[in-house]
């Protein structure tokens, strides 16, 4: 698969996707409290999603059986939506995307259950800004791996460390386009250069202690190897002629 530059109708529409899942992001976010289970969060985003003209992307995609990914504590990625009550102190990784006239926009966030301690709440930030280092690089003529090397120079900076096993991606036409897009640099292979007209989520996965990561048996969930925290930052980005564009922001302008 090459890398797709889109035209600029193919960035409208992909504007217009970005807006709904990040709508649909910042309804989870405001969901997100003791006692509301991960399954009634995920019935929210369908509703948000189907009523802005748009189709959950994640549905059904590769079997997965949800419209939002949400992956509480230790869950780092792919957690499937259900019974489970969410308790004071747990930090919840919401993930959506919505398709709009054939055009994907994704975009993930983690937020804080009621009061959470000093900790997590720093994991959480940490994981924020380390997508806003990566995307300082995300211009016209640097290279992926420049992104990637400013991800995992802040985070493991901050002491902690990048899972490797997932990364980001193209996005367009298809949830997952060229190029990849690592977290942290990949010695001895070649990174693609940036080009205006390139759109890539960026989205850094970062844990509280060990990169490494194991799937549970439900052939979804991803979860730390030594059960420490992870936290889940995204936004799919524009390539322009200058500073990147952020195309997953919502009405409320919350990233």
């Amino acid at each position: 698969m090459a890398i797709v530059i889109k035209s600029s109708r193919e960035i409208e529409l992909m504007r217009q996707a970005g807006k709904i899942a990040a709508g649909a992001r910042s309804i989870a976010r405001q969901m997100i409290e003791p006692g509301v289970t991960t399954r009634a969060i995920n019935k929210e985003v369908f509703h948000f999603i189907k009523k802005s003209g748009a189709e959950p992307t994640f549905l059904g995609y590769s079997g997965y059986p949800a419209s939002a990914c949400i992956s509480v504590n230790d869950q780092v990625i792919h957690g499937i939506p259900g019974a489970r009550k969410l308790q004071a102190g747990d930090i919840v990784s919401v993930d959506v995307g919505a398709t709009y006239k054939g055009f994907v926009g994704d975009c993930a966030g983690t937020f804080p259950c009621g009061t959470c301690g000093e900790e997590a709440l720093r994991l959480i930030a940490v994981t924020r800004q380390s997508f806003f280092e990566g995307i300082r690089q995300a211009r016209s003529g640097k290279r992926v791996s420049d992104i990637s090397a400013a991800v995992q120079q802040y985070a493991e900076g901050a002491g902690c460390s990048v899972v490797r096993d997932y990364v980001g991606h193209g996005v367009g036409a298809r949830m997952h386009e060229d190029p990849e897009v690592p977290n942290y640099v990949q010695r001895g292979r070649g990174s693609p250069r940036l080009v205006q007209g390139m759109t890539i989520a960026v989205e850094p996965m970062v844990n509280m202690g060990t990169w490494e990561v194991k799937v549970l048996s439900d052939g979804w969930t991803v979860v730390t190897a030594d059960g420490s925290l992870s936290a889940h930052y995204e936004n799919s980005i524009l390539i322009t002629d200058g500073e990147p564009e952020i195309l997953t922001v919502a009405d409320d302008h919350w990233l």
